[in-house]
């Protein structure tokens, strides 16, 4: 597909550049174009084969929603069920602008754009190359972020080029972005509106005109099972190339441990990259390090968080690590934008400068019996605790469900594992606040062969002090409870070893 590039000045729009591209969207095709937030990948909201086109450009999942984008106030009611009052309230206030709410659809929306649900996202951008390409392309374009998924956010229309030059059919470039992260998030389709994804409508602001808000959950944490609501909920998003990982703390201390984790990196021949701050840069002492801007203008980091993302791809860096933004404001905003693309890995530093896990993957061959105990185990003895424990395979060719047998001891011990599947061990489970435990000497011995710049990564007896016992594979029953007990003897040296460290 020969993908066309046209540029366009917002402050003097071109009608018949604009008319150019309003048809291609009656016709069912592709067409990025800006708003005020990111660059978005718009088709015709209402035809299904149009929206399906933009999950196969972006490889997008079928279930994560798009936002249907409408440039007028009447456009609203002729495709949802009811509009609540909390809505006319909050356009009155911020549309057009930043601000995407969440409505019962009706028949007029195909499910093909709300990705199965019934309901559906709309907002109305205040760009005016978008709201005139609205109108021209019949009102109701359907524009999630003009990217591959799960790639960070274009904010210039050469990211746009980067990602899907030869996948859609037209780009308009009107110049780089106002703002820098997706719109903000608000389901008002049930009960208290609450926030689903938060952006530069921060809470407070939505606070003054609703009152009571509230935000969901699955904005802060790494579950994988939600059912994707809005864009951004579910999959790993934003991501660069290179693996990226968030050191957490006292500033200072933030400093020195990414120091430390950049020298480590280079003596084992690695490139790694520094996401920081115009305040801390003068002590960085190596890697390639780049700002975002100054922590006195949150707007300053968010609109450059994205291009500094793709920057370390054009830089070829094997790894990032990245100061921690959270604040007031846009903090949330971007640090929810920064733990989607670091897949959730955080390195807490305490007050004395010692990293916090936040990861512990027991190793085992199939990934089917001492791997799942130990983390059913683990997960029992430390809720309440924010730390991630998954049990991971050496040889898994395909998932499985824990041993039968397995199973039943954890079971006669209060502990359940409904779903579990085992699964291959690979880079994406690792960072530098992780722990790796395997069985077996000659499974520590492949995961360092694997993975050479992992740091902690030792046998369950070398950590804990414990003996093991064998392997009960096709031994009774009683074999297993001999094994589970044994391996809770592990856990909670494990436990007492990790508390006296301060590591969790």
């Amino acid at each position: 597909m020969n993908t066309s590039y046209i540029t366009i000045n917002e402050a003097a729009v071109d009608d018949s550049k604009i008319e150019a591209a309003g048809t291609l969207l009656k016709e069912g095709r592709l067409v990025a174009f800006p708003t005020e937030t990111v660059y978005g990948l718009g088709a015709n909201a209402l035809d299904e084969e149009a929206a399906a086109k933009i999950y196969s450009a972006k490889g997008r999942p079928s279930d994560n929603p798009l936002i249907v984008h409408i440039a007028d106030w009447d456009a609203l009611g002729l495709i949802v069920k009811e509009i609540p009052p909390q809505a006319r309230l909050l356009a009155d206030r911020f549309w057009p602008g930043p601000l995407t709410m969440i409505f019962q659809k009706n028949e007029r929306v195909p499910y093909g754009t709300t990705g199965g649900l019934e309901t559906v996202a709309v907002r109305m951008p205040s760009n005016r190359i978008a709201q005139k390409l609205i109108r021209a392309g019949g009102g109701y374009i359907a524009a999630p972020s003009a990217n591959t998924s799960g790639r960070p956010s274009p904010t210039q229309a050469s990211h746009v080029l980067d990602d899907l030059d030869g996948k859609i059919d037209m780009i308009i470039d009107g110049g780089p972005v106002s703002i820098g992260l997706e719109s903000t998030i608000v389901d008002l389709s049930e009960g208290v509106p609450t926030i689903l994804r938060p952006g530069y409508i921060t809470k407070e602001m939505l606070e003054e005109v609703l009152g009571h808000v509230e935000v969901d959950q699955a904005i802060i944490r790494s579950d994988s099972d939600i059912v994707p609501k809005a864009p951004g909920m579910k999959y790993k998003h934003y991501a660069p190339k290179a693996d990226l990982v968030i050191v957490e703390g006292k500033s200072s201390m933030v400093v020195a441990k990414i120091n430390e984790l950049v020298q480590m990196k280079q003596a084992h021949g690695l490139r790694a990259g520094v996401i920081c701050t115009e305040e801390s840069f003068p002590s960085y002492e190596g890697g390639v390090v780049r700002t975002v801007g100054s922590r006195q203008d949150e707007e300053s980091i968010a609109k450059h968080l994205f291009a500094v993302l793709r920057e370390f791809d054009d830089l070829e860096v094997d790894c990032i690590y990245s100061e921690s933004f959270e604040a007031p404001g846009l903090g949330q905003a971007i640090m929810n934008r920064l733990l989607k693309a670091a897949a959730h890995q955080v390195v807490k530093i305490d007050h004395k400068g010692v990293s916090k896990l936040n990861r512990i993957i027991f190793v085992s061959n199939s990934g089917t019996i001492s791997g799942p105990m130990a983390e059913g185990l683990t997960k029992e003895k430390l809720k309440g605790k924010e730390i991630d424990v998954i049990s991971r395979g050496l040889v898994v060719l395909f998932p499985e469900p824990i041993n039968q047998k397995a199973e039943a001891v954890m079971i006669s011990n209060g502990i359940r594992m409904d779903g579990y599947r085992s699964a291959q061990l690979t880079k994406e489970d690792l960072g530098d606040a992780c722990l790796i435990l395997t069985r077996t000497e000659k499974q520590k011995k492949t995961v360092l062969e694997a993975y050479p710049e992992q740091k902690q990564v030792y046998t369950l007896c070398e950590f804990t002090g414990e003996e093991d016992t064998p392997n009960p594979y096709g031994g009774e029953l009683a074999d297993y409870g001999r094994c589970f007990e044994q391996i809770e003897r592990m856990v909670d040296r494990m436990i007492e070893r990790l508390s006296m460290e301060r590591s969790i």
